[in-house]
């Protein structure tokens, strides 16, 4: 008798959910026609070759590294989650982000003269994880830098945020800096809390 409950079970909760989960529209099908940013809900794709010269305003290579340095500040931001913000958003604000800023200039004057469209990841790591943001190339599917952040607990000093990226030169593997902002010598909360 249990397992024709069980079948029961099965086949009514089967109905009941059925076509509640509908998955999500990607509208970026067109991008490479309309050279637009376009935003799912896991990517934000944002063209950065094939703009005539004739268009460019003087300040737009500074638009889109103020609209990439903004994204960036969101992505750390929500990682963080606001119990760590509160406590290190200024320094973040003056010490890491520009820093971050300057390697975002780079990726976007490299990525001109051999992709189009860079894409940034909306998904940071919870919990420990160390992974803020990547941006990839959207064509290819490949990553060209990560940027993380790391608690260390050092001795006698207490827990600090390593920020630092990995390039894709040398297949993520060292670390290169960004900055540190010190915690405290309690333990900080799990990222995004």
């Amino acid at each position: 008798m249990k397992l024709w409950i069980r079948k029961i079970s099965v086949i009514l909760i089967t109905f009941m959910t059925l076509g509640v989960y509908i998955p999500p529209t990607y509208l970026n099908t067109n991008a490479e026609e309309t050279n637009e940013a376009v935003s799912s809900e896991a990517d934000v794709i944002i063209p950065v070759a094939e703009i005539n010269e004739e268009e460019i305003i003087e300040d737009e290579p500074d638009d889109f590294i103020s609209l990439l340095t903004k994204q960036a500040k969101e992505q750390t931001m929500t990682k963080l989650g606001p119990k760590i913000v509160q406590q290190v958003d200024d320094e973040f604000t003056s010490v890491i982000l520009p820093e971050m800023e300057k390697v975002l200039n780079n990726i976007v004057e490299k990525a001109e003269e051999s992709s189009p469209y860079l894409a940034i990841t909306e998904e940071p790591a919870h919990g420990y994880g160390e992974k803020i943001f990547n941006i990839y190339d959207y064509q290819t599917k490949k990553d060209i830098v990560r940027f993380d952040v790391r608690r260390e607990k050092r001795p006698l000093e207490g827990y600090w945020f390593n920020f630092h990226y990995h390039v894709s030169s040398d297949d993520f593997e060292e670390h290169h800096p960004l900055g540190e902002i010190y915690w405290d010598k309690n333990i900080p909360p799990k990222w995004m809390s």
